[in-house]
């Protein structure tokens, strides 16, 4: 497989993220990863830090350039617990739990990104403001309310079904309600 492949695939992913969820410093992006979908095999069965390299330069490149926060999620052996930098878990409170994830348990893609991250901690949970899943890996229950599925050029990273989502602040109200969305749909007036 040519895994440098990989790499242009998930940047040209994210500029199509960007270009509808228009994301920027301080939000937060979360990632599922399997590696094995990436390579062709059944998710779980053969996780390669090949490719979890080529992914992570992606993304942490589109970090660099936006400044958003990046969270790996961690495979069902870790409960799919999240991996992220320790400030940004001081930043939004989110509580640390103890494991370090390893390709046999938490998957490659978050035992990558563990030991490359300044300081790394595990968390259970965060609220994503959008999310790309490479893999089905099922991010859903760390985005915000309410997911908009976001469409890119891209179906596949390797071999791996690929899709995002943004979010955007829930509509209440009824209809006498007048409903205004802003920039990245954050503020309602």
């Amino acid at each position: 497989m040519d895994f440098s492949s990989i790499k242009h695939s998930v940047k040209t992913v994210l500029d199509d993220l960007q270009e509808v969820a228009k994301l920027e410093e301080g939000q937060l992006l979360v990632v599922g990863t399997s590696t094995s979908e990436v390579i062709g095999k059944h998710i779980g069965s053969a996780g390669t830090v090949d490719a979890a390299a080529e992914i992570w330069t992606a993304l942490h490149d589109f970090a660099e350039k936006t400044g958003v926060d990046l969270a790996f999620q961690c495979c069902e052996h870790l409960n799919r617990a999240l991996v992220i930098q320790g400030n940004v878990a001081d930043k939004y409170g989110y509580e640390r739990v103890s494991a370090i994830p390893i390709p046999s348990a938490g998957g490659s893609m978050a035992a990558f990104a563990f030991e490359n991250m300044t300081s790394p901690v595990l968390v259970e949970e965060i609220k994503a403001d959008a999310g790309i899943d490479i893999g089905d890996t099922l991010i859903g229950m760390h985005l915000k309310r309410v997911a908009v599925p976001v469409r890119s050029k891209i179906k596949t990273i390797g071999e791996a079904h690929m899709t995002m989502a943004t979010t955007r602040p829930k509509l209440i109200g009824g209809e006498r309600a007048i409903y205004h969305t802003g920039k990245n749909n954050q503020s309602c007036h």
